[in-house]
């Protein structure tokens, strides 16, 4: 598949890490997802798409045009149709709140239909960018567009600070304590775990465990001999055993199984969208 993104201009480059499109023939067509540490729109403009939440025995999830979804902390099964014609949004963490009307928590390990919190944006963009010849360019350009007016005058009470602390979560790859965040900004640890539930979904300290683990599986060359060890220590875990179950509870899979999923075929990660998930086929 053909990945062409970019950072959208200010001010959403401050809750936006990425927009792109994504064309063209899956390499797998059922993919196993980990937690990241982003939240995500969307939209996809070449038929119905398929989602599983791995901790419940229920039938899939069927989106014909698009959905948010929050920040996972647990995996879930995403199958590609026969070919692939989306466009997408990565959020921040927290970077959500301000374009949407309602909570965070609402949209924490959950898909959401886009006209249930933008009504009739999916009909507006597809009417924009429908035509199989419109160029990527521009169908980034009409997202950004409709991101722009979408994005509130005002941040919501609580969202700087968030922003703040997110940011050095993320820097730090989740390594400084979530106390020494708290002292910093100069409030509780329990005001602070309160506005994350609010804007993120989460708390600071589940935040801080997701992007530890992105840290690892960011580091993974599946082209070289791999030393967990390491790799785990690199970042942050120093007690092998919850390595080893965090690892399984993130990916379904042991550290070794998960390296050979990725040598199946390694050429085929190029771009954002293959950085965690693995193929479940």
């Amino acid at each position: 598949m053909e990945y062409v993104g970019r950072v959208p201009a200010p001010p959403l480059d401050r809750f936006i890490d990425d927009i792109y499109c994504l064309t063209g023939l899956p390499h797998h067509r059922l993919m196993n997802v980990p937690p990241m540490p982003s939240a995500h729109l969307f939209l996809h403009l070449g038929g119905p798409v398929r989602l599983w939440d791995s901790d419940r025995p229920v039938s899939p999830a069927v989106f014909t045009d698009g959905w948010f979804m929050g920040v996972w902390t647990r995996r879930f099964l995403f199958e590609y149709p026969t070919r692939v014609r989306l466009v997408g949004v990565h959020f921040k963490p927290w970077g959500m709140s301000p374009f949407v009307d309602m909570p965070a928590a609402e949209l924490h390990n959950r898909w959401v239909p886009v006209d249930a919190v933008w009504q009739r944006s999916v009909d507006r963009i597809r009417n924009r960018v429908g035509d199989v010849v419109a160029s990527a360019a521009e169908t980034l350009r009409v997202l950004e567009e409709e991101l722009r007016s979408r994005l509130a005058e005002a941040p919501a009470r609580g969202l700087d600070l968030v922003q703040h602390t997110g940011g050095r979560l993320e820097t730090s790859h989740g390594s400084i304590p979530v106390g020494a965040l708290a002292d910093a900004a100069g409030v509780s640890g329990n005001h602070l775990a309160n506005l994350y539930k609010t804007h993120v979904g989460v708390t600071p300290k589940r935040m801080a465990r997701i992007y530890r683990f992105a840290r690892l599986i960011v580091s993974v060359d599946a082209l070289r001999p791999v030393d967990w060890s390491e790799l785990a220590q690199t970042a942050g875990y120093f007690d092998h055993a919850h390595f080893s179950r965090e690892f399984k509870d993130f990916t379904g899979h042991t550290p070794t199984e998960y390296l050979a999923l990725l040598r199946r075929s390694p050429a085929g990660r190029r771009g954002p969208q293959d950085i965690g998930p693995m193929p479940a086929d």
